[in-house]
């Protein structure tokens, strides 16, 4: 497994560089490398590191996201008020529905069906947009109306929202009905990810005010912590809806809140940990992606994608209609919600597992999803944000 994490990481790191030399999005040429790398074309990693891979993603999720918390400013959030909760869920809603509408018109396949694919393409990927913001904030672009942080913490809950109305979708087939429970999992899951994450948050500042300790060991207990609440919510999902990942990012907001000056160092050393995690998740997300499956894929599954696109731009500009943001801004916030890539290769292959009728399908989508928006997304943010903003 060793010779897999140094191809992994030697390999990623280079056809990032030779792309991002080329004036392209560095992780274009790491999902390359790990697509080249991976099972269906040189075959070169191990399958313990494939057994594990969605673990490392994880852990680089957690990074990326303790790192969008310690500089996501949550005062500039609730003065933009109701657009910041609407990029929420609207966006991703649009997106659904017109899937639901254009998918059983051109690919023949139910209507159910059609739902659970909008459900795997919806959710946008934090890890290509997180990064961008944090950097677009940090040179001074859009901060005025807050913009990254808008950008940040629509993405984030965008992703919890889809992946709960995912799972409860998926129990139609095992033959549960959808239930009042199911239909409150979304608010209880954000609420209770919000709330534990402040208790985490405050609990940290006080130990961290109260015990001198070097900011390495801070980034180890925060990484500690941001891992327990994961686990935690996988052990008790049957019990409770919590989402580990927003509590994470919960916890930087806090920190930010209540103790900035730490936030800024321990920020810095984030940033410096994400370069190797940057590699390993980007590798990781192409390992996963079969490209066989893009021989399925025709004219009408790009043109649904297309739609799909379309409509959740449509819901972006929708959620800001009542912002002071220029067009040239709002054009900016749809670019943003683009690109796709973690979600849609964590749970892509989830309905082909289970024998669904359109489980290749619905895979097959994920996959081109992620070859298309990805880059594209990424390229848009970097090459417009100092034109747009």
């Amino acid at each position: 497994m060793l010779l897999s994490l140094a191809l992994v990481l030697l390999v990623g790191l280079t056809l990032g560089k030779i792309f991002s030399t080329l004036h392209l999005p560095s992780l274009l040429g790491m999902l390359i490398a790990g697509m080249i790398l991976g099972p269906y074309v040189l075959n070169l990693i191990a399958p313990e590191l494939i057994d594990i891979s969605g673990d490392l993603r994880q852990v680089a999720l957690v990074i990326i996201l303790l790192r969008a918390g310690l500089t996501l400013n949550i005062s500039a959030l609730r003065r933009i008020g109701l657009p910041a909760v609407l990029l929420c869920f609207v966006p991703a809603i649009f997106e659904i529905g017109a899937i639901i509408i254009a998918a059983p018109v051109l690919l023949k396949i139910p209507i159910i069906d059609a739902a659970l694919m909008g459900a795997v393409l919806a959710a946008v990927s934090p890890a290509v947009i997180v990064p961008r913001m944090i950097k677009i904030k940090t040179e001074g672009y859009g901060t005025k109306k807050s913009i990254p942080e808008l950008i940040m913490a629509g993405a984030a809950v965008d992703d919890i929202f889809v992946i709960i109305l995912f799972t409860a979708l998926l129990s139609t087939y095992s033959g549960e009905s959808l239930s009042i429970m199911t239909a409150i999992q979304v608010p209880m899951s954000i609420l209770s990810g919000v709330g534990i994450g402040i208790i985490c948050g405050y609990s940290l500042v006080k130990l961290f005010k109260r015990i001198h300790m070097q900011d390495s060991i801070k980034v180890i207990i925060l990484i500690g912590i941001a891992f327990l609440l994961i686990s935690i919510e996988h052990y008790f999902a049957e019990y409770i809806s919590f989402s580990g990942l927003l509590a994470v990012m919960i916890i930087g907001i806090v920190i930010l809140k209540d103790y900035s000056v730490l936030a800024i160092r321990l920020s810095t050393k984030f940033s410096k940990i994400w370069l190797g995690a940057e590699i390993l998740l980007f590798v990781l997300v192409g390992i996963a992606v079969n490209i066989n499956y893009l021989t399925f894929a025709g004219f009408s599954a790009i043109t649904v994608i297309l739609v799909a696109l379309f409509a959740r731009g449509l819901g972006v500009f929708v959620s800001l209609l009542s912002t002071p943001l220029t067009i040239r801004e709002k054009l900016f916030c749809i670019l943003s919600y683009m690109p796709k890539a973690t979600v849609q290769a964590a749970i892509g292959s989830i309905p082909l597992s289970l024998g669904l009728q359109s489980g290749e399908l619905i895979l097959t989508m994920a996959v081109l999803s992620i070859i298309i928006t990805a880059p594209l997304g990424a390229l848009g943010i970097d090459k417009t944000y100092r034109k747009l903003l």
